[in-house]
């Protein structure tokens, strides 16, 4: 072999040596981007509470040695089923169905912290709102058959008169500083406009403690997310307002944010060709009868208060909510049939009318 073949073998020999380097050092950094990819993938726990489900995201390396999946599915269902004791209807002997079967005595109450805090948040919100939200509202919501055993029928003006009597937040009483409360004979709170974002923001807490600021907790629709998914948003979904199936209307991307949705194009019943929606008016007793098919209320730090006020705006209908969303600061996404069509039964081309705020905030989805 004389010089020449030597030196191109030579050259050629490294050539190819530095090109099997490069690959490995390739593969070595696919195979860590794959591992890096599959770690950023937050695990999912799901479960049932409230008559629902929940389902909850969370990336379980945050808190290295720290507590496992089923130790943490457990600790978060023993919290969800206090929570349950304390606040259910359905319960004949939580702390609420004791207190509403007891309350013809206008005795006054002990009430547990977290239930405490759930009251005076409805208190509150009922006062902002003027009444479009009030947890003393079940009894008309039973007497239009919408409760769990109801008969779904027009009642009469006499059952109407009589139920009304009892309705109204201002019938309830409450001492701050002993954590105390009384009701007027016939009072019956229902905290199920309210409870389910609660219990999301108990959880959310939970998890922080835990370690895992990361995470996204969604109970029966009510949502909040913390923190980012690995660098990216956490995905959230606004459902088309149909009483046919799920579709989605759009989906936004989130860091920290809470969101609650009510509407009216579900539960419902017709009679004589008339519309009744399952939102009741507390003040007249009737079911609402506006544009507003849906609301969406996002919240930076309450999914409680997104949850309560999503009930008040679909009380209110689109013109009055859109006027208290912009007075108040709110971050609400109103969908609306159109303005000759005041029937909620038939559906024409929605109207979507996202407040001020809501358009700042998220200005990449809402314009």
């Amino acid at each position: 072999m004389n010089h020449l073949n030597r030196v191109i073998l030579e050259s050629l020999r490294k050539s190819l040596g530095f090109f099997f380097i490069r690959i490995l050092i390739l593969s070595l950094v696919l195979s860590f981007l794959g591992c890096k990819k599959e770690a950023q993938k937050p695990l999912g726990l799901f479960g049932k509470t409230m008559g629902t489900t929940y389902t909850i995201r969370y990336f379980p390396e945050d808190l290295k040695g720290g507590k496992g999946p089923q130790e943490v599915k457990v600790l978060i269902d023993d919290l969800l089923k206090k929570i349950n004791e304390e606040m259910s209807t359905y319960i004949p002997n939580s702390e609420l169905s004791l207190i509403n079967s007891s309350n013809k005595f206008e005795t006054w109450h002990n009430l547990s912290p977290r239930l405490f805090k759930v009251l005076k948040e409805a208190k509150g919100i009922y006062q902002m709102t003027d009444g479009a939200f009030d947890v003393t509202v079940g009894p008309l919501v039973n007497l239009w058959g919408f409760g769990p055993k109801g008969e779904r029928k027009v009642p009469s003006k006499q059952a109407l008169k009589k139920v009304r009597k009892s309705v109204g937040y201002h019938h309830v009483q409450m001492k701050d500083s002993e954590k105390t409360l009384k009701s007027k004979e016939g009072v019956y709170i229902d905290l199920s406009a309210i409870a389910k974002g609660f219990a999301v923001d108990e959880v959310s807490s939970l998890l922080t403690r835990l370690g895992f600021k990361d995470h996204m907790v969604e109970i029966g629709g009510e949502i909040k997310t913390s923190g980012n998914k690995r660098g990216q948003l956490w995905r959230l979904a606004i459902s088309n307002p149909s009483a046919i199936g799920q579709s989605i209307h759009k989906v936004i991307g989130v860091k920290s944010l809470s969101m609650a949705t009510s509407g009216n194009y579900r539960n419902y019943f017709t009679s004589k060709g008339k519309f009744f929606s399952h939102t009741i008016d507390p003040k007249t007793g009737y079911p609402v009868k506006h544009r507003l098919v849906s609301v969406t209320v996002f919240d930076s730090f309450s999914c409680m208060k997104a949850d309560a006020l999503a009930t008040a705006l679909m009380v209110m209908g689109h013109k009055k909510g859109v006027q208290f969303a912009e007075k108040h600061g709110l971050l609400a996404y109103f969908i609306a049939a159109p303005e000759n069509e005041t029937d909620n039964g038939k559906r024409g081309a929605l109207v979507k009318k996202a407040s001020t705020q809501l358009k700042l905030l998220l200005s990449d989805y809402f314009n």
